[in-house]
């Protein structure tokens, strides 16, 4: 680091991100205290657990395209004051309407931190983007190891503390930055236009993200389209990702005409690849914790230990990025996490009892590097794209969440509808036929899963059997998500051979075009 303004900016950077991931896992442990004291039924949980991601993403999209202008300092003190009003909110609910507005106003902090923080290193350690990205977004994990580990020692204390633990790392990253001097975008130094930056997102790049968000919007009923249809009928499965395609091709249009440009192929992969990576990283995160609830309880160990497990091997080695990085490349780096995380799902549907910490190990140790590396290749790669190329791959990979998560669902309810269907035949029990609800259908198709009202109200020895059967084959159906991280890893192979074709792998630099 250069000077001591320097280290503030960057150290406060980090905290702003650990406050992101302390409000993200304190949500998760308090959801159940929210749903006893304001009635919540499961509905109202999802809707107010799913308001704490798509705004993230919202903001993010639309402060890339004028963050250069207003400077990071302005939208570094907007993040700040709305994370202070998100916290008191939350503090001081007394209805769901509150949870709701404060939640809502915490993810668009998350979003305001998420495009700033990004560019604004970038831009100071122009020489070592894909290192400092990997410091930098330590700050995840590592605030998910610190506010796990208060949330356990408190566990016995009220909600309304756990919340109010935010505000630490919130009035830390404060003082740090304040009176700070943030660094002038890399791009803008160089001399590159607004529409410069907006050709290398281009048309291609306009499309992806707003279909993803208009698919979002469908998804979260904030456009609904069984009122646009009418007629008292219902839309169907396919509907939200076939409407998503109009304002897409508009959007997709009207950047073609300004810019001129369909954007850079390579750009356009990578916004593709980022929808199997956040499935890989985020999704499947909260769906392995579950899976570890019934290995762990019998050995007497909290589940949420894994996470803390999980996050604080991620923490360490994204601190020693570098190293690796000069090693292998940031391509390499990618292609050998998505190798470890295929291998690292593929253990985890057959580990139990204490191995199963072994193979969520072997799958941190895969999903460590995904996103900041993501990041690095694209601020080393698109640096004419400025904060807009480097925030919207972050934004679309958080949007991607949408589509990943009904796989997983899907998939988890396709694997629990067959092993129940072999249970009942091997054991001449009928629980298939009684539990699982007729045929339904979804994007993927049709499929059958089970009836939670009959199941909640199911014999005690019939509760015990599904239960049983059901986290097998949620377990085994953690071999079919590795699909992803191959995908992941046939196309960092392609771009490695790509690139080798070209003449390696190199940071594109901003300073030496400007020169020549």
């Amino acid at each position: 680091m250069n000077s001591s303004n320097d280290v503030r900016v960057f150290w406060g950077c980090f905290i702003a991100l650990v406050t992101c991931a302390f409000g993200f896992v304190i949500r998760t442990q308090i959801i159940g205290d929210w749903a006893t004291e304001f009635n919540l039924d499961e509905t109202e949980k999802g809707r107010i657990l799913a308001v704490g991601f798509w705004p993230f993403a919202f903001s993010i999209f639309l402060l890339s395209l004028f963050i250069d202008r207003v400077g990071y300092g302005v939208t570094a003190a907007f993040g700040f004051v709305c994370h202070l009003v998100s916290t008191y909110l939350l503090v001081t609910a007394k209805n769901v309407d509150m949870l709701y507005w404060g939640t809502l106003v915490f993810a668009l902090s998350n979003g305001t931190v998420e495009a700033y923080i990004n560019p604004a290193i970038a831009s100071m350690y122009k020489q070592e983007k894909t290192k400092w990205l990997n410091i930098l977004h330590a700050g995840w994990p590592g605030g998910i190891v610190l506010a796990g580990l208060l949330g356990i020692a408190m566990a016995d204390l009220s909600w309304q503390w756990k919340v109010g633990l935010t505000f630490l790392p919130t009035i830390v990253y404060g003082l740090l930055l304040v009176g700070t001097k943030f660094p002038v975008s890399e791009r803008v130094v160089a001399g590159v236009t607004y529409r410069e930056m907006l050709a290398d997102f281009g048309a291609l790049g306009a499309f992806v993200a707003v279909y993803l968000i208009s698919l979002t919007a469908f998804d979260l009923k904030l456009i609904d389209l069984d009122n646009l249809i009418g007629g008292g009928q219902t839309a169907s499965p396919l509907a939200p990702f076939l409407s998503a395609l109009a304002p897409a091709f508009v959007a997709a249009a009207a950047f073609g005409v300004f810019t001129g440009s369909l954007g850079r192929p390579i750009y356009f992969l990578l916004l593709l690849i980022m929808i199997p990576l956040a499935t890989t990283e985020l999704g499947i995160d909260s769906w392995i914790t579950e899976l570890m609830e019934p290995e762990m309880v019998p050995m007497n160990i909290n589940p949420a230990w894994v996470l803390v497990y999980t996050a604080a091997i991620m923490t360490v080695l994204r601190f020693f990025a570098g190293p690796i990085v000069h090693r292998a490349s940031p391509l390499g780096l990618l292609a050998m996490s998505a190798l470890l995380a295929i291998f690292g799902l593929l253990f985890l549907s057959k580990a139990a009892g204490i191995m199963i910490l072994l193979a969520a190990t072997l799958y941190a140790l895969g999903k460590t590097f995904f996103w900041p590396t993501m990041l690095g290749v694209v601020a080393e790669r698109f640096p004419r794209g400025g904060a807009m190329t480097l925030n919207c791959i972050g934004g679309v990979g958080m949007l991607a969440l949408s589509i990943g998560g009904v796989f997983l669902g899907n998939i988890q309810d396709t694997r629990v509808d067959s092993a129940l269907a072999a249970y009942d035949q091997k054991h001449q029990t009928s629980l298939h036929a009684t539990y699982v609800t007729q045929e339904k259908t979804s994007v993927f198709g049709k499929y059958a899963a089970l009836d939670m009202e009959k199941v909640n109200t199911a014999s005690e020895e019939d509760a015990r059997e599904i239960v049983q059967v059901q986290a097998t084959a949620k377990k085994n159906a953690l071999a079919t998500a590795a699909i992803f991280p191959c995908i992941m890893l046939v196309c960092y192979l392609g771009l490695i051979l790509y690139f080798k074709s070209q003449g390696g792998y190199r940071a594109e630099s901003l300073e030496a075009a400007s020169s020549d």
